[in-house]
């Protein structure tokens, strides 16, 4: 059976159609109000950003859900997770880097009219494991205990491309974005016999330059948190037997060709975010779970990124349902079917053509890696199904999304004010107010 997926285009011409106001109306039309019960703890997933990118969510998307949640009786908290230690100056790897970055870029409680929360704790270990025997490759999760213990779940995503699930969606938003950091290690296949880095990277410690001759070679000696890169007068030694997964030598003994990047943890890590996706729903419940896709500034790269290329399309809209495989299908099946933004990485690939694959190209770390297998593992696990009914949001012109702190006309709020304090001085140069020429050429300077 087809899953509903309610939908709204990326055009705006009143209040009434902004973005947020889109965003609301995907949200009662999708029957998230009625999961919601007085005193209910309602997670809003969110990604806060990395330090310097500029892609993710404005705060205004979460603060509008928080609102509409208390107006329901509910009690809201944005939830966000520490990430592993990935690259060697990572910016969310703890609680206290995580409440740094989310502040810097605008997620505060003050803006978001509700707690934030980092959902697994000060070093990513506070979290619930789900038995899942249902799983393709994993067999277990580690989900961020503030997000499995939520009444409510609203997973509230930037729909996106993503370096390795090639595709940034609700699946990816739950299935990295709700794990806690020991649950990343999980589906970056640390530690895994065959899928694992250290048990696929290629090492070539021939071509590493030693201290010798690397000026940088201190940041590759430092860049392991658990100590397994040793860098000599004229090579370096790794203990890869031990190797996490962490990724924390990307962008250092990798662009040398000292270290690899390969393939296997990469494409595993597609199916293992629908496993850890179905995971975090069958803690919070499946009837608890509601998602909203913001498909605005698409960009080919995750935002957990540390900057934000141009966008690979045009603005999509506002996609809204129960399953999130099927809004993901429907928000990829948007971007395949728009024109590719002149000048981005869709262009540069030759995939801007309407029809085109674009994020299969446009985003992975490696070429060739599917856009489609987070969706087809999440199908095949039953997680929801690809098959989709796009139904139009409307929102209807009486529906007020103006101010709401005093919704009176002008009139009514202003005209006692203005008889005390007149901003217009009305008493100057004979009711004009402001000492103006009065006609002047303007064919002179247009």
């Amino acid at each position: 059976m087809a899953s509903e997926v309610w939908y709204a285009g990326s055009r705006s011409s009143s209040p009434n159609t902004s973005y947020v106001a889109s965003m609301l109306e995907a949200f009662d039309a999708a029957g998230f109000a009625e999961m919601i019960k007085p005193s209910d703890t309602v997670a809003i997933k969110i990604h806060c950003g990395e330090w310097n990118n500029t892609a993710y969510l404005r705060p205004v998307y979460a603060r509008a859900l928080a609102d509409r949640i208390k107006d329901l009786g509910g009690r809201p908290f944005a939830a966000e997770t520490t990430t592993l230690t990935y690259g060697p100056h990572c910016s969310r790897a703890t609680e206290l880097d995580v409440r740094m970055t989310a502040e810097r870029n605008g997620f505060t409680s003050a803006t978001l009219g509700c707690p934030f929360i980092v959902a697994d704790g000060w070093s990513g270990t506070d979290d619930v494991i789900i038995d899942l025997p249902e799983g393709y490759i994993l067999k277990e999760a580690y989900i961020a205990k503030a997000i499995a213990y939520a009444d409510v779940l609203i997973v509230l995503t930037h729909f996106k491309g993503h370096p390795l699930g090639v595709v940034g969606g609700a699946l990816k938003n739950l299935g990295i974005g709700a794990q806690s950091q020991r649950g990343k290690h999980n589906v970056h296949m640390g530690g895994h016999p065959k899928y694992g880095l250290g048990a696929t990277t290629h090492f070539h410690p021939e071509r590493c330059l030693g201290k010798n001759e690397c000026p940088v070679w201190e940041l590759c000696d430092n860049c392991c948190p658990y100590n397994l890169f040793h860098v000599k007068d004229d090579t370096i030694e790794w203990e890869r037997e031990k190797c996490t997964g962490c990724m924390g030598h990307i962008d250092v003994n990798t662009w040398c060709g000292v270290f690899d990047f390969p393939r296997e943890p990469v494409e595993m890590c597609q199916p293992a975010i629908a496993d850890a996706c179905l995971a975090t729903v069958k803690a919070v419940g499946k009837d608890k779970v509601g998602y909203i896709n913001m498909a605005l500034d698409v960009s080919p790269m995750c935002d957990c990124m540390g900057f934000a290329d141009t966008p690979v399309v045009p603005h999509i809209g506002v996609l809204a349902g129960k399953d999130p495989v099927a809004i993901d299908q429907a928000c990829l099946d948007k971007v395949r079917e728009a024109h590719g933004i002149l000048g981005s990485r869709a262009e540069d690939a030759g995939v801007a053509d309407p029809g085109m694959k674009k994020l299969e190209v446009a985003s992975p770390i490696h070429g060739g890696m599917s856009e489609e297998a987070q969706i087809n593992t999440a199908e095949l696990i039953g997680l929801g199904s690809k098959e989709y009914e796009l139904r139009a949001i409307e929102t209807p012109p009486e529906k007020f999304f103006g101010f709401p702190a005093d919704t009176r006309p002008l009139r009514q709020r202003f005209a006692s004010l203005y008889e005390k304090e007149v901003p217009f001085p009305i008493d100057k140069y004979e009711g004009q107010g402001f000492k103006r020429v009065e006609e002047v050429d303007y064919e002179k300077v247009k």
